[in-house]
């Protein structure tokens, strides 16, 4: 039998590292994370990165791979996990992709067609020497101008896809935003989360982040900055770090800070549920059903 790709998905803070953690033992085989700000070397506390101890013995790809001071984007991340997936297809063995960052498991199980438009090489080198002179923020307002509901989908970071969908309206002189993209699975794949009652959900959010500040939060965003990280740099917009630097330079005062991180957390939990039920073959299991012999028998 040809293995399948496992996907454990869904909201923050709603158990996806222990149960991937669990699947993985069972089955024998590696994880490959998709979380945004897990690839980034010294955000710990404020990421809930998995202790060596949480991670059970099992290997883990894509954490601390990226320093804090580097840009990150989908494609970047695309380039690096996918060989990791497609290596331990290879060796017959199910990769288990775990996160919460919906762009990032896309990349990785679906070849996308941005709306069937076909490339076109003059106009791709137009906006590749834009980027060449005048920088990636220039080349992100363009696309704001044509397309703003695209150009708030993707970072500026992610240049090889704000090219692409800037190369679409070009070509077709409609932005890609108003055309349906063709999604190609790579992999015969399951997506599974937990999925928690609402307010059990926000009671665990707003539980990690006291947690997280009693772990020292506040600290670590501290040495990030001191250690030379711009305020501004692309891994302290993650939330709870943007939060505390923009909370202490306002004079908000401890409470605040934690109050808008549990809200903005909880308000993102919102987001990912909402993209997570609309994924293919994706199976939303209640805490009590959600056992490692329930999830393999979706395979």
């Amino acid at each position: 039998m040809t293995p399948k790709v496992l996907v454990i998905c869904g909201p923050t803070a709603s158990g996806k590292t222990a149960l991937s953690v669990a699947c993985a033992q069972k089955l024998n085989t590696e994880i490959v994370s998709a979380d945004s700000l897990l690839v980034y070397q010294g955000l710990d506390i404020g990421t809930a990165k998995p202790s060596k101890e949480e991670r059970g013995g099992v290997k883990h790809h894509m954490i601390d791979t990226v320093s804090p001071q580097a840009s990150f984007s989908v494609s970047d991340y695309e380039a690096a996990a996918l060989p990791i997936v497609e290596s331990l297809l290879s060796q017959g063995k199910t990769p288990v992709i775990c996160g919460g960052t919906g762009f990032y498991i896309n990349a990785l199980l679906y070849k996308s067609q941005f709306g069937g438009a076909g490339a076109n090489a003059e106009i791709r080198e137009k906006y590749e020497q834009i980027l060449t002179q005048y920088g990636k923020e220039r080349l992100h307002k363009i696309l704001e101008d044509k397309d703003p509901e695209s150009a708030k989908i993707l970072h500026e970071n992610d240049t090889k896809r704000v090219i692409r969908a800037l190369e679409i309206y070009d070509t077709t002189g409609r932005p890609k935003s108003e055309q349906k993209d063709t999604l190609t699975p790579r992999f015969d794949f399951a997506a599974v989360s937990i999925d928690y009652p609402r307010e059990a959900l926000y009671e665990r959010i707003n539980l990690r982040v006291e947690q997280m500040f009693s772990d020292g939060l506040m600290t670590e965003v501290r040495g990030l900055l001191a250690s030379g990280v711009e305020r501004d740099a692309q891994c302290m917009q993650g939330i709870g770090y943007k939060e505390i630097v923009e909370g202490v330079e306002k004079g908000f005062s401890l409470e605040e800070i934690k109050e808008l991180i549990k809200k903005n957390t909880r308000n993102y939990a919102k987001r990912q549920i909402t993209f997570f039920k609309r994924m293919q073959n994706h199976y939303a299991l209640y805490p009590q059903k959600a056992t490692v012999e329930e999830v393999l028998n979706l395979l």
